[in-house]
């Protein structure tokens, strides 16, 4: 099995027509037996000075990062710590930059961030922001990852507050996989409708054009962007696609692809009336958690043992709630692994699996007042 990668960078009219640089950036390359494609999108907004800088910055950073440790990333169990590290991985290329340019806030370097890499069978795909990445197999094409915007169309970049808790990060093989596609939302716009989850059979065709070699393959896309979403509009966007091709798989009949679909059923619920809903259960399952690890009787035998046990309860809690996200996701793990003294051998198993639910309790507090905040 072989793999064929292409990236592709247009310009879009809005700044060709004011003489603004291209914001966007894609990079795909082969190097340790890991084939990577990245995409960003550069912030528009005029606070975004350098923005063009971050987004070349931020697919740098991750093909080098990808393409170097790629196993140890595939092989890590804590997807919040896989986060953590891709997100430090560009700000440390950022870190640079503000060097370089003496910039007065990393937020001038703003963009998007989507990838795809494959070793071997694995493969790992990440997103941040809008954009799209798109599976394809022989039964046709699917969004595998989506845009993130808010009601006002405002989305998250690699710069924000808690950035690694906005990415999408998809471990997986390439069983039944022919393709996998990436897009700034330049051309997202016009191959997607986010109404319904349809993505439009020309993306299937792009795709296809890997047969004849990236070289040629790159122009093709080129053409196809340029002539119909680049020229198809006085105020397109920049535009990017990125293809990872995996040889010798069937591709999906473009021609029989559906062309359009129904809108998905909208319900009026939001993501923050359910976490208002379930805040006074959570806090009373808390108290009856804590209640029960607190109030077990301790026979003779035990003597003080028991207090020790709930007093360290209290303090794996306290540690819990204090500590921040991303000291969570990179903490040393040797305190899990180690073998245990002879006196947490002896503690009840009742006893441990409360403490246990009560720490996972707290840490869903946290997550919903934080969250509602």
């Amino acid at each position: 099995m072989a793999n064929k990668i292409a990236a592709v960078t247009l310009t879009g009219q809005k700044h060709k027509n004011r003489d603004i640089p291209c914001e966007d950036s894609s990079l795909a390359i082969s190097k340790n037996g890991v084939d990577v494609v990245v995409v960003a999108d550069g912030a528009g907004s005029k606070q975004y000075t350098h923005a063009k800088y971050g987004s070349k910055a931020a697919t740098e950073a991750i093909a080098e990062l990808i393409t170097e440790h790629f196993d140890a990333i595939y092989n890590e169990n804590r997807e919040a710590a896989i986060k953590t590290i891709v997100i430090a991985a560009v700000h440390v290329k950022f870190a640079a930059l503000i060097e370089e340019f003496k910039l007065d806030s990393i937020e001038r370097l703003s963009c998007t961030l989507l990838f795809v890499a494959v070793k071997d069978r694995r493969v790992i795909v990440g997103h941040l922001g809008d954009g799209l990445i798109v599976r394809v197999s022989s039964s046709g094409v699917s969004p595998l990852t989506m845009p993130q915007n808010d009601l006002a169309g405002h989305t998250y970049f690699v710069t924000a507050n808690h950035a690694a808790d906005y990415m999408r990060v998809v471990k997986t093989t390439t069983d039944d996989i022919h393709a996998i596609a990436l897009m700034s939302d330049g051309v997202q716009d016009s191959v997607y409708d986010e109404n319904s989850g349809l993505v439009k059979p020309v993306v299937a065709r792009m795709v296809e054009t890997l047969k004849n070699g990236r070289e040629e393959a790159e122009k093709e896309i080129s053409d196809i962007v340029e002539k119909y979403i680049v020229g198809g509009s006085n105020n397109s966007d920049d535009s990017s696609f990125g293809v990872l091709y995996i040889e010798n798989t069937v591709a999906p009949n473009s021609q029989g692809l559906p062309g359009n679909a129904d809108a998905f059923p909208r319900g009026t619920e939001t993501f923050k009336d359910l976490q208002m809903l379930m805040v006074e259960d959570v806090k009373k399952a808390k108290k009856i958690i804590l209640d029960a690890a607190n109030n077990e009787a301790p026979s003779e035998s035990k003597g003080n043992e028991d207090e020790d046990e709930v007093k360290s309860a209290e303090e794996r809690v306290d540690t819990k709630v204090s500590e921040e996200p991303v000291n969570e996701s990179a903490k040393d793990t040797d305190a899990d692994t180690k073998a245990p003294d002879s006196k947490s051998e002896s503690k009840p198993k009742n006893t441990l699996a409360m403490i246990m639910t009560a720490i996972a309790v707290i840490e869903l507090i946290v997550i919903v007042v934080l969250a509602i905040k």
